[in-house]
């Protein structure tokens, strides 16, 4: 049988380590956190990297794929609307079948048999309207590409969340398996105490159920992380769990130089674009009330030939078109225009407000996270030495294993604060980058 003695200078020994093993974030570079799994991983795990999931989840989720898809159905909406203002060519072949030939006065009129081609060219020349919708299909390819990349911003910064979220379920498994780990030291130095007619069996039973309890928390955890890996696996794209390496995150450190980058955010850009085109399109209201021309060229092939139509010839001809009234139709879409425009104007202007409030939230953040995540090491120091007093006085059997307990209770806790105030210090870094358009 082991010495008490020599239990309790394991146990003494092992705390002394383990309070030692912190996830460090470097406040001072505005670097994130680097956390070390022990035993977490699968080795059939991939373990992917903060750029390399951003960039395959841009890449193969549907989301983004949609996003693309959407600047893609922009530009054939632009081949379509500039087809009215380019030139078209068509061709006719017609055959006819009489009952009989057509004369009059032994002339022939009309054959039984008739077959005529003709190829019609029509050039529009004067259209001010369809050039109008061209020019504003360009502009919504403008506006696509800027949703588009706001859409990007928006999913970066969801799947660096979930990524930053399975670095805070690691180190909070590892809290749980310390935890774990000193309390079943301490449950067998009670249970070798009870067994040497030393110790009672009221400290035995609270040391063990302490333990179970850190096993049952443990595996909680693990599902956790279990199923913080799927999210990310899902979000990346890829068919299973994705686990992560350490995470370096570099936020703006000038207050000023975010604020100009933040009004070259993506979002801003893109109600900027919304302006740009909503203003155009009001514009060119008056090309819905000018007229326009157009120039057909039509050669023919005639068999047989007649009195009014030779075998072959060509025809031209110039169209001018005047819209006279066309039921309030044109009333109807500028005032749409107008409201368009409207909307866009207050759409910028609330985005712009937004952009810089988010980047001074962020800041803000910053500043209370890393303080709090001072308090909460110190916080954790001050428990790792009040578990370490509880068991010294215990030793010493001037306590009971009540205030180990409670002792050890409040050290995990505290640690696990530590891993929560970590995660917030890194997602308040996150949110610096995101509020100045830094991702993806």
């Amino acid at each position: 049988m082991m010495a008490p003695g020599l239990c309790f200078g394991g146990i003494l020994t092992l705390i002394s380590i383990s309070s030692g093993v912190r996830a460090e974030v470097d406040s001072a570079s505005g670097g994130g956190g680097r956390i070390t799994e022990r035993a977490t991983t699968s080795p059939r795990m991939r373990k992917i990297g903060l750029e390399e999931a951003i960039r395959g989840a841009l890449s193969r989720n549907p989301t983004a794929i949609v996003a693309n898809e959407e600047v893609r159905r922009a530009q054939a909406v632009l081949e379509e609307v500039r087809s009215n203002a380019l030139p078209s060519l068509s061709g006719n072949l017609s055959y006819i079948r009489l009952d009989r030939d057509r004369t009059q006065g032994g002339t022939l009129v009309s054959a039984k048999d008739q077959f005529n081609a003709n190829a019609v060219l029509t050039v529009p020349l004067v259209m001010p309207k369809s050039w109008a919708q061209w020019s504003h299909s360009d502009d919504a390819i403008d506006v696509a590409k800027a949703s588009r990349a706001d859409v990007m911003r928006t999913f970066a910064v969801a799947v660096a969340r979930a990524y930053l979220a399975i670095v805070a379920q690691k180190h909070i498994v590892d809290v749980a398996k310390r935890a774990q780990e000193t309390d079943r030291l301490h449950f067998e130095f009670a249970h070798e105490r009870y067994s040497g007619g030393v110790g009672n069996r009221i400290d035995e039973v609270r040391a063990e159920q302490q333990l179970r309890s850190d096993e049952v928390n443990v595996e909680q955890q693990y599902a956790n992380l279990t199923r913080e890996r799927e999210a990310l696996g899902v979000l990346v794209g890829v068919d299973g769990p994705l686990d992560v390496e350490d995470p370096s995150i570099e936020a703006v450190v000038n207050e000023e130089q975010a604020s100009r980058e933040a009004s070259h955010r993506s979002d801003v850009v893109a109600a900027n674009a919304k302006v740009r085109a909503g203003e155009h399109a009001v514009r060119d209201d008056w090309t819905d009330y000018s007229p326009f021309v157009t120039a057909t060229v039509e050669p023919f092939l005639n068999s047989p030939p007649t009195t009014t139509l030779p075998a072959t010839g060509w025809q031209a001809q110039l169209l001018l078109t005047v819209p006279l009234y066309d039921g309030g139709l044109r009333y109807g879409l500028a005032k749409e225009r107008g409201a368009l425009r409207a909307e866009a104007l207050a759409a910028r202007d609330s985005s712009s407000r937004q952009a810089q409030s988010d980047v001074r939230t962020a800041f803000e953040e910053v500043r209370r996270a890393d303080s709090a995540l001072e308090s909460a090491r110190k916080a954790a120091d001050l428990a790792a030495k009040g578990r370490d007093l509880a068991l010294t006085a215990y030793r010493a059997g001037s306590s009971t294993n009540i205030e180990v307990i409670d002792a050890e209770r409040t050290a995990r806790d505290a640690e696990t604060a530590v891993a929560i105030a970590e995660d917030g210090a890194r997602q308040a870094r996150l949110d610096l980058l995101a509020a100045t358009g830094r991702l993806p």
